[in-house]
């Protein structure tokens, strides 16, 4: 006649630790599921494998939960994206739209703005193009960026016109920050591209250390002094 199951087993033979961690399954190692791990699993994932790389699949295995733990927080992947766009907006600076002048405050945006996204350039396709729905420092971000506009003297219907602007500028600045030193480099097309070849080789020869800094400030000066020119044409009328 077998022996009964010992104390703390289960009728087939299964120890209570065995058990217990069998009940566990599915539960976050570290810490208790909330979306600002999701937020920070999501980040990890698109940087080790790009945005295709993005499942709720393998956010669920990134995360060591099983799915549908996953999914009591966040109901779709365009939910983990609103997480994540919300999380780069709210570290992009502000604060100059509550002291400084028109010029200044977009230009410390523009900045803050381009280096929260160079460091995150898999993402700019995504986010660029995401709507903005339900999601709350986004959101704030816009809020505060068009009252600087507003109290700047730009008419309403140019404001998210000239922020657009700005954000393709910025997003596709944010891609040069990464590229290879030599891209511009003509090979052997040099003297086939004469004019081309002699603007690479000047701006070479004076040795900037980020040309990609360069290349945002003219750019960004040219936008805020157009922008502004626009708004006092605005004003004389």
């Amino acid at each position: 006649m077998p022996a009964p199951p010992a104390p703390g087993s289960t009728a087939t033979g299964e120890t209570a630790v065995e058990d217990l961690a069998r009940r566990r399954a599915g539960r976050p190692v570290g810490g208790v599921l909330d979306k600002s791990r999701i937020t920070r699993a999501a980040l990890e994932l698109v940087e080790k494998k790009g945005y295709d790389g993005l499942t709720m699949a393998a956010l669920a295995r990134a995360l060591n939960v099983a799915p549908s733990a996953l999914y009591n927080h966040v109901k779709s992947k365009r939910d983990v994206l609103v997480l994540v766009e919300d999380h780069l907006a709210a570290l992009v600076d502000l604060s100059a739209f509550d002291a400084e002048p028109w010029e200044e405050a977009v230009r410390k945006w523009a900045w803050s703005y381009r280096d929260v996204f160079s460091r995150h350039t898999p993402l700019i396709p995504v986010i660029a193009v995401l709507p903005v729905t339900d999601a709350p420092q986004t959101l704030a971000m816009y809020e505060t960026v068009s009252a600087g506009f507003r109290d700047a003297g730009f008419p309403e219907e140019r404001i998210v016109s000239s922020i657009v602007a700005l954000e393709s500028f910025i997003f596709g600045s944010a891609y040069d920050v990464t590229a290879p030193a030599d891209i511009f480099d003509p090979g052997s097309m040099a003297e086939a591209t004469p004019s081309f070849t002699a603007a690479v080789r000047s701006l070479a020869e004076q040795g900037h250390e980020r040309p990609a800094d360069v290349a945002f400030t003219l750019g960004l000066e040219a936008l805020i002094t157009g922008l502004g020119t626009l708004r006092n044409q605005v004003h004389q009328h």
